[in-house]
């Protein structure tokens, strides 16, 4: 097994035309979202304006879970979709896709064959929640949206405050998360 913690204060915001963006994580290393040689990428973005169209991606999936406000994402020719906070839809990166409304959301897009799930896990002050991996010895990413967790990985134990990203590759036994304030989480298994 393979961790990693990422701090918030790693994570540059970007601005692209309706609000910002922040890179989490792109694989392979070196990869660029710019250049599309990703296998997968996780992101958050902000939605300032209340009416925009989302970049036409070729080749990509994406999954849109919204954090935190409300949008209507509408794919034309496909389906049309509102969210509130910790609803997902899923749909491909080619379709004409607009929005309504205003949020900030967490993305994946993966390339290829290769997939993945997003889900969500509130933990209580003191609560210990003990999460099933479903895909061992790939990859788990745990954002840590509002809180602090510690996290229980086999015989290592980490923080996780607001902001930071968990990276665990290669894990084979489940995820034992504790709740130190409460803390809600993204969880996202790629393989």
């Amino acid at each position: 097994m393979e961790y990693t913690l990422i701090a918030a204060e790693n994570f540059q915001p970007k601005s692209w035309s309706g609000g910002t963006t922040t890179e989490l994580f792109i694989f392979p290393p070196g990869a660029s979202y710019l250049q599309r040689n990703f296998q997968f990428r996780l992101s958050t973005a902000t939605v300032e304006t209340d009416k925009s169209d989302f970049s036409i991606l070729p080749g990509v999936s994406r999954k849109l879970m919204v954090l935190s406000g409300e949008i209507t994402l509408h794919h034309e020719g496909h389906h049309s979709r509102h969210l509130s906070k910790f609803e997902i839809d899923e749909f491909e990166g080619d379709w004409k896709t607009s929005s309504l409304g205003k949020c900030t959301d967490f993305n994946l897009m993966t390339t290829g064959k290769t997939t993945g799930t997003l889900a969500t896990v509130n933990v209580k002050v003191n609560q210990h929640i003990r999460h099933i991996i479903k895909s061992k010895g790939h990859w788990l990413f745990m954002y840590v949206y509002k809180g602090i967790v510690r996290i229980h990985l086999n015989d290592k134990v980490t923080t996780g405050n607001k902001g930071d990203l968990l990276v665990v590759h290669k894990l084979i036994s489940d995820l034992d998360i504790e709740g130190i304030e409460n803390s809600e989480l993204i969880l996202s298994e790629v393989i």
